[in-house]
């Protein structure tokens, strides 16, 4: 097995950075805006962990904090291009004005950088998201020559913007649910299936085998199938490529996320979990289509069960209720709100509860896990970290983990893996928070005596 670059060793995030994203709607532009924007300094990135983060290392009494950008050399935003895919013809600056997410103050202030980022026709099935009428499309014999157009397009884009690393970010519609079949067995089947204009093979699949037969990392941020089934994690093992994801998590389950993991550190009962939403932008009229949304349905609802695990406490947690419905309404546009009501009980079985409303604006929250995403999923390339990406999962409501594994979704847990992998990477001790050597002597504890390799010695964690 290839082995994890650290330190010094990482590849330096030298030349520009490509970003092609599929899907130049009002995540993207949102992104786009806010970025050209912090560029300027006319706005900053607030919600980045990568532009205003800082980690700490060492002990607390050291006293040591460093930003995230500056310690792990991430690539800077004046060296990153932008390029895309729609089934809409809009340039980056017509889709956030359409999208209405941004005042046109904003957006103008950077009209000339948003229209320079025209899409590309994109790969469009409408079987896979209905409620969409998509014109500015490929056409193609075959799924196969689909795909040969987009890695076409790469290629173009790669040569006349001079990228020396390209990432590929999922940022479009939430596909119509279907399963895994045997067409996403492996990369012979797959490809088999491309040739033959396989039905089981969606867009998002089409875009995410072009990424990785062309050696980029694929970031899926929404919640249908797409790298998450054999024949990509096949693909992405032989060439050594990052993929993460999926879902992005932003809104309501960003807020699951916080407030499950309190209940379930005090042992308070959940007797059943309602959440509501009404949403207004392109997200929530595709969502209006029920296959899609049972795409979004089982990712949403699925945060809960690892943070509370009602296996080890059935008693507490084994038969709540949890529902999840979204509605569409148009005037609220990419205001998206919430309601959740939670029936808690805690001692001797009396009942509580906790309501929360949540007026959240879907895009604001998505653009910074969009940037974060990209350049650390840059970072894993560079430190030939290929395959899937667990420590991303602090970013995503489904999170992508290997075969036996159980995802973590307590945020609190996703955080500190993110940061300790990033401590790793820099060859700085780890924290576990234990903070017991401040109080007592204490003996160092070892497993049993055996010879300490170098690799074993460059990983050691704090006691703190």
């Amino acid at each position: 097995m290839p082995e994890i670059l650290r330190g010094k060793d990482i590849a330096p995030a030298r030349g520009k950075l490509g970003v092609l994203m599929p899907g130049i709607g009002a995540v993207a532009s949102t992104l786009l805006t806010g970025l050209f924007s912090a560029r300027r300094g006319l706005a900053r990135p607030v919600g980045s962990l990568t532009q205003m983060g800082k980690i700490r290392l060492g002990k607390r009494t050291d006293r040591r904090f460093e930003l995230i950008k500056d310690l792990l050399g991430l690539a800077d935003l004046s060296d990153m291009v932008f390029g895309g895919w729609d089934c809409f013809p809009d340039s980056a600056y017509q889709a956030a004005r359409k999208a209405k997410v941004l005042t046109p103050e904003h957006i103008e202030a950077v009209r000339e950088e948003l229209e320079a980022i025209e899409p590309m026709p994109a790969v469009f099935d409408r079987k896979f998201v209905q409620n969409l009428d998509g014109r500015h499309v490929k056409k193609g014999g075959t799924k196969m020559d689909l795909a040969e157009m987009l890695m076409k397009d790469i290629a173009a884009f790669r040569t006349r913007h001079r990228t020396s690393r390209l990432v590929m970010c999922w940022t479009a519609s939430t596909e119509a649910y279907r399963e895994t079949r045997q067409v996403h067995a492996s990369v012979k089947d797959f490809e088999a299936g491309l040739k033959t204009s396989s039905p089981d093979i969606s867009p998002s699949q089409i875009y995410a085998y072009a990424a990785l037969k062309m050696g980029i990392p694929y970031i899926n941020g929404a919640p249908h199938i797409t790298t998450d089934c054999p024949a990509f994690l096949e693909l992405a093992g032989e060439n050594r490529v990052p993929v993460c994801g999926k879902d992005f998590k932003t809104g309501q389950t960003l807020m699951k996320t916080i407030l499950a993991p309190g209940f379930a550190a005090r042992l308070l009962g959940i007797s059943g979990w309602f959440s509501t939403n009404i949403l207004g932008n392109r997200d929530g009229e595709v969502l209006d289509n029920p296959e899609s949304f049972r795409s979004k349905e089982i990712s949403k609802l699925g945060v809960l069960d690892t943070i509370l695990r009602p296996d080890l406490y059935p008693e507490l947690y084994g038969d709540f209720y949890h529902k999840v419905k979204i509605n569409y309404y148009p005037p609220r546009g990419d205001n998206k709100e919430s309601w959740d009501n939670i029936d808690i009980y805690g001692w001797m079985d009396y009942p509580m509860q906790v309501k929360v409303n949540f007026l959240c604006r879907d895009s604001i929250l998505a653009a910074p896990v969009v940037l974060d995403l990209i350049l650390f999923t840059d970072l894993a390339a560079r430190a030939n970290m290929g395959g899937i990406q667990e420590w991303l999962s602090f970013y995503f409501k489904s999170p992508m983990v290997r075969e036996g594994l159980y995802a973590e979704n307590d945020l609190f847990v996703q955080r500190s893996k993110l940061l300790n992998t990033l401590r790793y990477l820099m060859r700085e001790e780890l924290i576990h928070h234990t903070g017991l050597d401040y109080y007592y002597d204490l003996e160092e504890t070892r497993p049993s005596p055996r010879p300490v390799t170098a690799s074993r010695r460059s990983s050691k964690t704090s006691k703190r």
